[in-house]
């Protein structure tokens, strides 16, 4: 039997079957499980959640006296009311980027716990529930529609104590925008986001002393670290409708087409479609975030060097369509304009890739900073062009991701 009670009424050993409210208001990354922690309640009742609902028959009903506040016979019930509570949050239509990086840090952020209590539990050998990440992965496939940029570039800018965590949504939303880029249909791209979501799941069980060294792995340990898809295969193995594609691109994101990659050494023709999409979002997104033991890459020059590699790496095609869905100057690239201005590549355009906008802060005649000017090089008459990319290392600016983001810096 289901019920809606209100979350005063919660108690350990009730099977919790949903939230009443959407996936963002509540502190978990599943909403389907028994309660087993007093703490779990406590966190429950500090957010704005205010009612939920439980099934009788999986766990606890309500103590005899106090009144439910519905029931309802079917599942049918329920799941029109989940609808309903979720629609406001279901926006697809196209926004600006300065709309839509609010909300998109705010995805970032609850995705971040998502997948630290995800990979927690995956430590603590409970069994890996892949269908509660699927509202997550719903979140993040809306803020790409509305805006690819934002919430692929906030995710870049991690802290060496989340790398791991804010990995895994990164190349969810990479994994995503390519699959609209590709024209795949629905199922396939939702299937894109949950494989690029779980495919570092094998990370979970890596010595956390190895998994987060400050400085480069040895030998030894990069040889420990490379059995992470074989690990993360068997965890969703044993968990129970995990997606096949999802299995297929956590066992093989690290394998190349020249057959130099691991765990199974594949050539080209036999790794999959999706598996050769997991390997270019895995690798750009690894190499533009910041590391304890190096810099990230600037965007737009990462993708030069990822060019070269391309002839045995990545799938030709592949990568053409990842460059289309990031853009040749990616959001946060910096470059020099014709009129010796600096600027940070601030949002795409809509037609063509090589006129972004851009906004200027640095003038290299003046050799000092200026009034940040928003231009939009792909207005008909501007007469401003990209003349080069720009190495950020060189220039030293410590704000270029709060100038292209409006978020400050960590402290």
């Amino acid at each position: 039997m289901l019920k809606k009670i209100g979350v005063d009424q919660l108690a350990v050993g009730m099977h919790l079957k949903e939230f009443c409210g959407s996936w963002m208001e509540h502190p978990f990354w599943r909403s389907a499980f028994v309660i087993t922690d007093p703490k779990d309640i406590e966190a429950i009742l500090s957010s704005s959640i205010k009612e939920v609902w439980i099934d009788t028959a999986k766990g606890d009903d309500v103590a005899s006296g106090n009144a439910t506040i519905s029931e309802a016979e079917s599942e049918a019930e329920v799941d029109a009311e989940l609808s309903r509570a979720a629609e406001g949050f279901r926006e697809t239509a196209p926004v600006p980027v300065s709309v839509e990086v609010a909300r998109a840090a705010k995805i970032c952020a609850q995705s971040k716990r998502a997948v630290t209590s995800m990979f927690q539990e995956a430590r603590m050998g409970k069994a890996v529930n892949t269908a509660g990440a699927q509202k997550l992965v719903e979140e993040i496939s809306n803020s790409i529609s509305r805006n690819p940029g934002a919430l692929i570039s906030l995710a870049r800018l991690k802290t060496a104590d989340d790398y791991t965590y804010m990995h895994s949504v990164a190349v969810c939303a990479l994994m995503i925008a390519l699959a609209k880029q590709l024209g795949l249909d629905e199922a396939q791209t939702r299937s894109a986001g949950i494989a690029g979501l779980l495919h570092d799941l094998g990370k979970a069980m890596m010595p956390m002393e190895v998994l987060n060294k400050p400085g480069k792995l040895t030998n030894d340990e990069f040889d420990i670290i490379k059995r992470h898809p074989e690990e993360g295969h068997k965890l969703l193995l044993a968990s129970s409708g995990a997606d096949a594609i999802a299995l297929d691109v956590v066992l093989h994101h690290h394998e190349k087409t020249d057959g130099s990659g691991y765990p199974k050494r594949l050539t080209d023709k036999d790794i999959s479609h999706f598996a050769k999409m997991g390997a270019v979002c895995d690798v750009y997104d690894a190499i533009t975030s910041n590391r304890p033991y190096k810099a990230g890459w600037d965007p737009a020059e990462s993708l030069r060097r990822m060019a070269e590699w391309a002839n045995g790496h990545f799938d030709p095609h592949v990568f053409q369509a990842f460059v289309k869905s990031v853009g040749i100057y990616p959001i946060g690239s910096l470059v020099k304009l014709n009129s010796g201005r600096l600027g940070i590549v601030i949002e795409q355009a809509e037609k063509t890739l090589l006129t972004p906008r851009i906004k200027v802060f640095y003038s290299t005649r003046g050799q000092a900073r200026i009034l940040p000017e928003i231009i939009d090089l792909s207005r008909p008459n501007c007469v401003e062009k990209i003349s080069s990319r720009e190495d950020p290392a060189k220039w030293d600016f410590p704000d270029l991701n709060e100038l292209w983001s409006g978020v400050p810096a960590a402290s």
